[in-house]
């Protein structure tokens, strides 16, 4: 059951982000649609205003499709360090109430108001607090939802989009949440929402009719999170010390490539980075993840468990090879983007082996020996290449090319 006693976690998201600084920075593009992103006929739309919204534009969506739907819109590229510059004045604003903020990205984090309230005031109190803060420091807006969980805080906050403020409290939850989509439960894929509208459940309500026991039958362990979700339950706490869940590396290219061999390579190189930021970071993964895009943007992913965590690139590039031979064997098409994702994090420090292998470490010291290269140089200053008849990737000194 949701306890709506305590409602004490606020989202914050701020309001079309990227576009707002824009206008800030230039006010000729108020009132106009705007899109931020790529400009090549690979570019992808990083943020949409909301006078492009109307249009049916919105992040993450090719360009040119965007551009198709509102040929009169006015696209800027994105200027990540100036938006940083914003982000930092915002999240030092939530530092005034709690230490307990969860930064989601750049323009979004959880807090959690516990024992707050005598210093500053009900959670609702602050959110507006925050919202009027917000926007006489940096003159933008953001939109608020308040709840007793992260889950019901952030369906709020999208309720009364931009510069809203919602309380979710008991009298909403029985009203509105009942009929919001499916769709805005968090993991809940596009292929597991045909299933469910092949059934006939299209609301949190219609969700709540299925039992625990068929969600769980069918979908494993996302069916019971699924069965909480959609009656509210969250026990996930917000976490200050937001640690990545998984380190990923892609590439998008200018033309769809047509040759296997071409992306294996490709991947590689992705594989490398992976490994470097891992051994960077002193982490272990236990999967690895590879993504395909094809040109007409469906994406795929292929991921594989290691029997034990490993930063090692040859182990990785092991497993990622093997997932990306499966894939093109049976089904290649020309491939828009190509990515390795590792993630199941372990630390450094792992059991002894009993019998070591020599040969790995002797991979081992080579490869801390390329960490170095990579960071006086660059990412560009040593790559691997493949033996084709052994297979055994080799390094390749490419350090006179950057200096």
């Amino acid at each position: 059951m949701v306890e709506f006693k305590s409602l004490s976690i606020l989202h914050v998201d701020m309001d079309a982000f990227f576009a707002a600084v824009e206008v800030l920075d230039n006010p000729d593009l108020a009132g106009k649609p705007l899109l931020v992103g790529g400009m090549g006929k690979r570019g992808v739309v990083s943020t949409a205003s909301y006078e492009a919204r109307k249009f049916g534009c919105h992040s993450a969506q090719p360009m040119s499709v965007a551009l198709r739907k509102c040929p009169d819109a006015i696209v800027v590229p994105p200027r990540g360090e100036r938006y940083r510059e914003f982000s930092e004045q915002v999240f030092k604003i939530f530092s005034d109430y709690t230490p307990l903020v969860e930064p989601i990205s750049v323009d979004e984090a959880f807090l959690d108001l516990h024992g707050t309230e005598r210093l500053f005031g009900t959670a609702p109190q602050v959110a507006a607090e925050i919202k009027k803060r917000i926007h006489q420091e940096t003159r933008l807006t953001g939109s608020v939802g308040v709840a007793p969980n992260k889950f019901l805080a952030k369906l709020s906050s999208d309720l009364e989009k931009p510069d809203g403020l919602t309380i979710m409290d008991e009298a909403i939850f029985e009203t509105v949440f009942p009929k919001l989509p499916i769709s805005k439960i968090w993991g809940l894929g596009r292929s597991t929402l045909k299933h469910f509208e092949g059934v006939g459940v299209r609301t949190m309500g219609d969700l709540r009719k299925l039992s625990k026991e068929w969600l769980v039958k069918r979908f494993g362990v996302s069916g019971e999170a699924f069965y909480n979700l959609c009656r509210g339950i969250d026990d996930r706490r917000v976490t200050p010390d937001h640690v990545a869940k998984s380190i990923g590396q892609e590439q998008t290219f200018h033309e769809d490539i047509p040759d296997p061999l071409t992306v294996r390579h490709y991947l590689l190189g992705e594989v490398e980075q992976v490994g470097y930021r891992l051994r960077k970071n002193g982490l272990k993964a236990k999967k690895v993840t590879v993504k395909i895009r094809y040109g007409d943007f469906e994406t795929i992913t292929r991921g594989t468990t290691l029997s034990r965590p490993t930063d090692s690139t040859h182990d990785l590039w092991e497993a990622a090879k093997e997932l990306f031979d499966d894939w093109a064997d049976s089904s290649f098409r020309p491939v828009r983007l190509i990515g390795a994702t590792s993630s199941q994090f372990d630390d450094e420090d792992g059991q002894m082996e009993m019998f070591p292998d020599l040969s790995a470490e002797k991979r081992r010291l080579m490869e801390k020996g390329a960490d170095a290269i990579l960071e006086r140089f660059g990412k560009n200053a040593i790559r691997r290449g493949a033996s084709i008849k052994r297979g055994e990737p080799h390094y390749t000194d490419r350090r006179k090319k950057t200096e």
